[in-house]
């Protein structure tokens, strides 16, 4: 399959499409049906954070997310492009779960997104450089589109 690509606008209402967008190519990749609420969190998860660090410090810049399935693994990987510092203090998800934003409600300990999103991928990888954050997450897949 080849890649899905995905940039839309740092806006926490955004979050709910990517979401969406990614359980379907997580679905039509051969996901297991059981494996799809995962998918899904984590990547609101992650976009959360993309929005959240966008919002802070680079408004007009879009997040991006691509979605590929290649031998049995189906990827997500989302980046930002705000500052790697601020990425790793971790988002509290609240951009994904209400419509109030990221950013709202108590604060959350750093890295408590991240863990959020280790708890629910098969395999996360974080890369921060000073051109910003990517996670990269991944689960197993049949690897035949429907």
């Amino acid at each position: 399959m080849a890649t899905v690509e995905v940039s839309f606008t740092p806006l926490p209402a955004h979050v709910r499409t990517a979401r969406l967008v990614a359980t379907a190519v997580a679905r039509r990749s051969g996901v297991a049906e059981a494996l799809l609420d995962e998918v899904r969190l984590a990547v609101g998860e992650a976009c959360s954070r993309a929005v959240e660090a966008h919002r802070l410090h680079c408004p007009a810049e879009p997040v991006r997310i691509a979605l590929t399935s290649l031998a049995g693994r189906f990827e997500v990987e989302v980046t930002d492009t705000g500052p790697a510092a601020r990425a790793s203090a971790g988002g509290s998800g609240s951009g994904a779960a209400g419509p109030g934003g990221a950013g709202d409600g108590p604060s959350l300990p750093p890295g408590f997104g991240i863990a959020v999103i280790a708890g629910l991928a098969d395999d996360v990888e974080v890369s921060e450089t000073a051109a910003g954050t990517s996670i990269r997450m991944s689960w197993p897949s049949s690897g035949t589109e429907s």
